[in-house]
């Protein structure tokens, strides 16, 4: 899964503008990284990304968050402590000094984590996808950790930038050099989506509600034993009587829902597997789409760790 480039080579080099575009970025940015190389951009990418999560995950993070939670709650537990008792520079004093150790420290670690996020190699790599989408190269994904997203939000700290739109070459038949070894030079063909992937992408985020309503009517037909019970009432035999049988069908609907879910994610990750074989190929893969995108980052962060 983590095979899967934004771009191949192979595409960017498709189009000599764009190449010669390209190069431009290498030369300006003074990178030793030829971004039309996918094993040496996979390589810088892998690279980057455990400097980055080391950068963003380290000690310093650690000592950070944990200074921020003792200065939250030192105020409140500190005046508890008998041997604080009237010495109020103990009980509420530390947790001023706390407080500037843990923004100091968060505050290292997100400049450090920005330095990273702007080093020349990745911004040049940016650079690369801006203009591939430009000249109407499909960029498949964008990482998030390459914009600084989070897994949890929409908010890019680099975007890929935006180029004006520049007209394609005119089509015709390959003249010159290009005319030798046509018949080689034919990219392999891109695997077709299958309707279990499309599946997967219109139910990914459904469900999830079973277990909850499951316990919630279980509660129900208990409550209801016990109301029976206590006030001697045959209504809540009845509700217990409808609301457990209801429970247990709630909850095998969604283990049945669950276990469909996770034979299209198979098949989900199967597809990407398979786009990323044809790109390592030399195919133009197209754009994944938000679900499988967001598969993509999960796998690589199951991978990952």
């Amino acid at each position: 899964m983590t095979g899967l480039l934004p771009v191949s080579g192979a595409a960017l080099s498709a189009d000599a503008r764009l190449l010669s575009s390209i190069r431009d970025v290498g030369a300006r940015r003074g990178v030793d990284v030829d971004y039309t190389d996918d094993a040496a951009t996979a390589e810088m990418l892998a690279r980057h990304r455990r400097t980055l999560s080391a950068a963003e995950h380290g000690p310093l993070m650690w000592l950070g968050s944990l200074a921020l939670v003792a200065a939250i709650v030192w105020p409140f537990l500190g005046h508890t402590v008998p041997a604080f008792e009237g010495r109020p520079e103990l009980a509420f004093g530390p947790a001023g000094p706390l407080l500037v150790v843990a923004v100091t420290s968060l505050v290292v670690v997100r400049r450090r984590w920005k330095r990273e996020l702007l080093h020349p190699r990745l911004a040049g790599y940016r650079e690369v996808l801006g203009l591939a989408r430009a000249h109407g190269v499909p960029v498949t994904h964008v990482p998030g950790w390459l914009v600084g997203r989070s897994m949890s939000g929409d908010r890019e700290t680099v975007p890929i930038p935006a180029y004006a739109g520049v007209e394609p070459l005119p089509a015709g038949p390959p003249s010159g050099e290009a005319t030798e070894g046509v018949a080689s030079a034919a990219p392999p063909a891109v695997p077709s989506k299958p309707a279990s992937v499309e599946s997967y992408e219109a139910m990914a985020d459904e469900g999830g509600w079973h277990d909850e309503a499951g316990c919630l009517l279980l509660f129900v037909g208990i409550g209801g034993v016990a109301w029976a019970v206590s006030e001697g009432n045959a209504l809540g035999h009845l509700a217990a009587v409808v609301a457990v049988p209801l429970a247990i069908t709630t909850w095998l609907a969604g283990a049945r829902q669950g276990r469909e879910r996770q034979r299209l994610r198979e098949a989900a990750v199967a597809y990407v597997q398979a786009l990323s074989a044809a790109q390592s190929a030399g195919a133009s893969v197209p754009e994944l789409s938000p679900v499988l995108r967001k598969l993509l980052e999960e796998e690589a962060e199951k991978a990952r760790g």
